[in-house]
C-alpha cells in the first residue's frame, strides 16, 4: 500500500476534527430524552424519515437531532465516501490486500449497462451466466433433466459453507413462499457430519441433485461433504461414477477439480474474484435459488438489489438510505460505546436474515487496521445478532429494555402478511410499533406509581427509554423486496467500512484457523499418537482425544 498523500492526510486532519465535534455533541446528546426531542419538535416522528424504492424508513427514536445528522454527514464527507462508492462502481480495486475489484453491484446491473475491470466489461459475462442459470433451472423444474435412472430431480441439496451457504439458506427461507413446493431443498455447510446425514436421510439418491459450491473447489467442510455425497448417491445408484455427472453441479472456477470429481464442466457455474463469498447470494451461488422460485422471480431480486445499488450511488447522504443507517451504527459504535445490533424482522419467513447478516457485518468491518495498515483508531465492526419478533419479546428483550448496556435495534416489518390469517398481521404489527415506542419512551417512577405500584417494586417496573431503533417498513416480502433489503445492508456496511478507512472486503481473520487445523488432522487421524509440538493446552487436548477414540 503505498504512503498516504498529503491529500490524504489533509482529510484525515478534517476528518478528526469531525470526530471531536461529535464527541463533544455526543456530551450534549446524553441529557436530552427522546422524550423531549419528541415533545420539542411535534413534527419529528414525520420529519425523520426517508423514503426511497418502497423502503420506508424511520429513524426518529434515535438519539439525534438535526446538528448529529450534519456532523455525521460531514463526518461520511471528510472520510471520502462519495470518491469511495464512485471508486467501487468504477470496477476500481479498492480491495487493496487482494488487489480486487469489489462488484456484488455488477450481478444485478441491467443488460446494456458497463462497468469495466481491466479493460473488459463484465456485464454481458455475468448476463451470459444468468441466462445459463436459467436454462438449468427450467430443465430441472420441469421435469427434463433427469437422474441417472431416469427419474426426475425432486431433490436438491447445496453443499457449502460460509456465503456459499448462509445467503442461499436465507434467500431460500426468505422466498419460501414463491418456491415449488413439489421439490425439497436442504443446505449442508458444517463438517460435523450429522449434517450431512440428517439433510439426507429422508431423500431418495436417484431423484436428489447435489450443488457443490467452492470457488476453487478444495475448501476443506465442503469438499469433505462434497465427497461423503458422492459415496451416498453412488450407494444408492449401483457404484456407476457416470451417475456423479447427473446428479451433481458444480458452483466454481476450478473446472480441472470439478471434472476431477466426476462432474461434467458443462455444469460448472463460473463466479468471479471480483465477488465476495458474503455477497455472493445474487451470482451463480444462488443457484440453489434459481431453481427453488425460478428465473423471473430471481430477476425480481435482482432488479430489488440493482434499485437500492442506484439509489445509494446517487442519491445526497442526507435522504441515503444505506448511508444514513450506516452513519448511525458509528454514532452509536464510535461515541456511545454500543457493542452490538440487534436485527429484529417481523416476519418469520426472515428467520435467518439475522445470521446472514452476521457474516456480512463482521466478515466485512471486523477488522483492527486501516488501508494503509496502521492500527485502527476506534472500535471496529459491532456485534450483530437477532431473532425474528415476537419470539425474541419472550426472550432476550428483557435486556434490550431493562438491562444496562444500550443496543441499537432495526425493526424489519411489511404492511401486507403473505399468508393473512385472521387477526394475526394486525398483532404482529401491533408489537412492532408497541416495541419500538417502549424502548423510546420508557416508564417513568411517576407512571409506575401512579398504577398503584409499592415503592419497593417501583425501581423493578421503570422503563428508562431512550432505547434507539430504526424501524424499516415494506409493502410485502416479495423477491424484490428482499434484494432491496439486503443491498440496504450491504452498502450500510459500506458506509461504515469508509468512515473506519478499513478494508471491508477482505477476511484475513479466517485463515489462521484452517490452516492449523490441516496440520491437526493428521495428527487426530495417526496411530499411534504422533510427536506433538503445539501449546501444552492443545497437546493435552490432541492427547484427550485419541483416549476418546480408545486408542490410547
Amino acid at each position: 500500500m503505498p504512503a498516504r498523500s498529503e491529500e490524504t492526510r489533509t482529510r484525515s486532519k478534517s476528518k478528526h476534527a469531525v470526530c471531536r465535534a461529535l464527541e463533544d455533541h455526543h456530551v450534549t446528546m446524553g441529557g436530552l430524552p427522546l422524550r423531549n426531542l419528541f415533545a420539542d419538535d411535534p413534527a419529528r416522528g414525520e420529519r425523520m424519515t426517508a423514503e426511497a424504492a418502497g423502503v420506508y424508513l424511520d429513524y426518529s427514536k434515535n438519539r439525534i437531532n438535526d446538528e448529529t445528522l450534519k456532523l455525521l454527514i460531514e463526518l461520511a464527507e471528510q472520510a471520502g465516501l462519495r470518491a469511495r462508492i464512485d471508486a467501487m462502481f468504477r470496477g476500481e480495486k479498492i480491495n487493496v490486500t487482494e488487489n480486487r475489484a469489489v462488484l456484488h453491484v455488477a450481478l444485478r446491473a441491467p443488460k446494456g449497462a458497463s462497468i469495466i475491470v481491466d479493460g473488459q466489461n463484465v456485464v454481458p459475462q455475468v448476463h451470459a451466466m444468468l441466462d445459463k442459470m436459467a436454462d438449468f433451472a427450467n430443465r430441472v423444474r420441469s421435469g427434463q433433466w433427469k437422474g441417472h435412472s431416469g427419474k426426475r430431480i425432486r431433490n436438491v441439496v447445496n453443499i457449502g459453507i460460509g456465503g456459499s451457504d448462509l445467503g442461499p439458506v436465507m434467500a431460500y427461507e426468505a422466498l419460501k413462499y414463491y418456491s415449488d413446493r413439489a421439490m425439497t431443498f436442504r443446505f449442508v455447510s458444517n463438517v460435523d457430519g450429522t449434517d450431512f446425514v440428517e439433510a439426507t436421510h429422508d431423500l431418495d439418491p436417484a431423484e436428489t441433485l447435489f450443488i457443490i459450491s467452492s470457488k476453487t473447489f478444495t475448501t476443506l467442510e465442503t469438499m469433505t461433504n462434497a465427497q461423503s455425497a458422492r459415496d451416498w448417491s453412488l450407494r444408492g445408484l449401483g457404484g456407476d461414477a457416470k451417475a456423479v455427472a447427473r446428479h451433481f453441479v458444480a458452483v466454481s472456477t476450478n473446472a480441472e477439480k470439478v471434472a476431477e470429481f466426476g462432474i461434467d464442466t458443462a455444469n460448472m457455474f463460473e463466479f468471479w474474484d471480483w465477488v465476495g463469498g458474503r455477497y455472493s447470494m445474487d451470482s451463480a451461488i444462488g443457484l440453489s435459488t434459481i431453481l427453488a422460485i425460478g428465473p423471473d422471480h430471481f430477476r425480481a431480486m435482482l432488479a430489488g438489489f440493482h434499485v437500492i445499488d442506484e439509489h445509494f450511488r446517487t442519491t445526497p447522504f442526507g435522504r441515503n438510505l444505506p448511508v444514513l443507517m450506516g452513519l448511525l451504527g458509528v454514532w452509536y459504535n464510535d461515541f456511545w460505546g454500543a457493542q452490538t445490533v440487534a436485527v429484529l424482522p417481523y416476519d418469520q419467513y426472515l428467520k435467518r436474515f439475522p445470521a446472514y447478516l452476521q457474516q456480512l457485518t463482521m466478515e466485512s468491518n471486523g477488522k483492527h487496521v486501516r488501508l494503509d495498515g496502521t492500527p485502527v483508531d476506534t472500535n471496529t465492526g459491532p456485534i450483530y445478532w437477532g431473532e425474528p419478533g415476537t419470539n425474541g419479546q419472550h426472550s432476550f428483550y428483557q435486556l434490550i429494555h431493562q438491562g444496562t448496556r444500550l443496543i441499537p435495534c432495526d425493526f424489519i416489518a411489511f404492511g401486507q402478511a403473505l399468508n393473512p390469517l385472521g387477526r394475526h398481521h394486525d398483532m404482529l404489527l401491533a408489537n412492532v410499533f408497541a416495541q419500538t415506542e417502549a424502548l423510546a419512551f420508557g416508564k417513568t417512577p411517576e407512571q409506575v406509581k401512579s398504577e398503584g405500584t409499592p415503592d419497593w417494586l417501583v425501581p423493578h417496573r421503570v422503563f428508562e427509554g431512550d432505547r434507539p431503533s430504526n424501524t424499516i417498513l415494506m409493502d410485502r416480502l416479495t423477491p424484490a423486496a428482499l434484494g432491496k433489503l439486503v443491498a440496504l445492508y450491504e452498502h450500510s456496511v459500506f458506509t461504515q467500512g469508509t468512515v473506519w478507512d478499513i478494508d471491508s472486503f477482505d477476511q484475513w481473520g479466517v485463515e489462521l484457523g484452517k490452516v492449523l487445523a490441516q496440520r491437526i488432522i493428521p495428527e487426530l487421524e495417526s496411530k499411534p499418537e504422533p510427536k506433538l509440538g503445539h501449546d501444552s493446552s492443545t497437546n493435552n487436548l490432541i492427547r484427550r482425544y485419541h483416549k476418546l477414540k480408545g486408542e490410547t
